[in-house]
């Protein structure tokens, strides 16, 4: 039984932990030769990220970085400097490995058209040629975007798996946040993606969003189950208005409560437990005969920046504007600005603009963080053999600094096993044993709420 009161106690602002260390950690001291010579050097299975970053309209709760356009000229050009990209990685990377995952997000990558699509695609295959036959070839899909044609594109080339944005369907919520998306549209896009053979179709939700109540996200997750998708993404809006403008357009006093938000996690957890899905992570439920629900239960869940997923141990490489990537000892972006990405390529180089590298202190805490929370659970014997340390004495200082937390966990000398609260409090847990979390003490406009 999930104490719902503690979950609300500790509620504070923390990382979401898609990576360790967080994208606050990069800078340009990462240089741009130390990301070739791991490029070059890497022989792990590939796991490729694109940004297409390009929507027609704002929506008011996005914290993505995104282009909004109506200028098919501009996307066109956007094209272009992506196949150059492409052709200067395929001079520095060995393309004969094994590409396991491949992601389109955005933006909205389905604001290309069909042919468009088929251009891009194409000229990944151009130079990736060995896809595995079990690769995860997944698009990011705002279902007022998605038309037959370009799911037939998308067949066609593989594609897999999609995740459909929703958000909410009450119609006060969608208009204040400027996304009007009748349920209609929705089930039309599932359809679509279901007569496609689609694989595995996911829904993204997000509560505290501004006018939710706990009865209009009952009905949204009635409508939503309706749908029957394979998974949910059900996400605690970050409010971040320091960060993105658009949040600021927000009334705050109209976001739910702390208690609001609390009774529609509690509810969420229920009714779709009782609908057949079970949760996975932090912010993930899935049908039992789902991969991601098969990978919690033997402990290989990994979490990555398109969250969490069962292809792990892949080099991921981020291309296009603003996209990361991560290797075993480091994370390397892309400049986030139009002019410098095009200047880059235009000089011939990756338009890699920042990045860190992971000293051996990071590599020891991103394996303990990201363990806890993929799979809720720590192996210490296995860290400590990995790692050559004594568990308990190189983390003294962040035991202690779980205090009450431990209630939601049971330590013993071999296990760091976390409980149904704890599981809702992973971020919090992790935070522990974040070595970088001190500077951030005080400070109250570097990250979302935990709850």
């Amino acid at each position: 039984m999930v104490d719902f009161e503690a979950f609300v106690k500790y509620s504070k602002p923390g990382p979401r932990y898609t990576s360790y260390p967080t994208a606050l950690e990069f800078s340009d001291e990462f240089s741009y030769d130390e990301y070739i010579k791991r490029l070059k050097e890497c022989d792990k299975p590939l796991s490729l990220y694109f940004h297409l970053p390009f929507c027609r309209s704002a929506c008011y709760f996005c914290g993505c970085n995104v282009i909004y356009t109506s200028k098919s000229d501009k996307m066109s050009r956007y094209l272009d400097y992506l196949e150059r990209e492409l052709e200067i990685l395929a001079s520095i990377v060995d393309t004969n490995r094994a590409v396991i995952q491949m992601h389109f997000g955005g933006g909205t990558p389905t604001f290309y058209s069909a042919s468009e699509l088929d251009r891009i695609i194409k000229a990944i295959k151009k130079h990736f040629k060995n896809f595995a036959n079990d690769a995860e070839i997944s698009c990011e899909i705002d279902p007022r975007f998605i038309n037959e044609d370009q799911l037939e594109v998308l067949k066609k080339h593989g594609f897999n798996r999609v995740s459909f944005g929703v958000q909410d369907f009450d119609e006060k919520v969608q208009k204040e946040i400027h996304r009007i998306q009748p349920f209609s549209i929705t089930q039309n896009a599932v359809n679509l993606a279901r007569k496609y053979g689609m694989l595995s179709v996911n829904t993204d939700l997000i509560y505290g969003l501004p006018y939710q109540s706990l009865e209009s996200f009952k009905r949204t997750l009635e409508l939503g189950v309706n749908l029957n998708p394979d998974r949910f993404a059900i996400f605690n809006y970050a409010h971040v208005p320091w960060i993105k403008k658009s949040m600021r357009k927000f009334d705050e006093a109209t976001l739910p409560s702390p208690k609001t938000k609390l009774e529609i996690l509690k509810y969420t957890m229920e009714f779709l437990t009782s609908n057949g899905y079970k949760m996975i992570g932090m912010d993930h439920y899935a049908k039992p005969s789902d991969e991601l629900f098969g990978a919690l239960k033997n402990g290989t869940l990994h979490r990555n920046f398109q969250g969490y997923t069962t292809k792990g141990g892949a080099q991921l490489i981020g291309i296009g504007l603003t996209s990361i990537g991560e290797g075993g000892d480091y994370y390397a972006q892309n400049y986030k600005d139009m002019s410098g990405y095009e200047a880059a390529i235009d000089a011939g180089k990756l338009p890699n603009f920042k990045g860190i590298m992971l000293n051996e202190e990071d590599k020891l805490r991103k394996f303990v963080i990201m363990e806890l929370m993929a799979n809720f659970a720590l192996d210490i014997g296995s860290v400590e053999s990995k790692f050559k340390i004594d568990f308990f004495n190189h983390f003294k200082d962040e035991l202690d600094e779980l205090g009450e937390l431990k209630q939601f966990m049971s330590i013993d000398s071999q296990k760091i096993e976390i409980n149904q609260t704890g599981m809702l409090l992973i971020r919090n847990i992790a935070m522990c044993f974040d070595e970088y979390m001190a500077k951030f003490k005080g400070v109250n406009n570097s990250f979302s709420k935990t709850v």
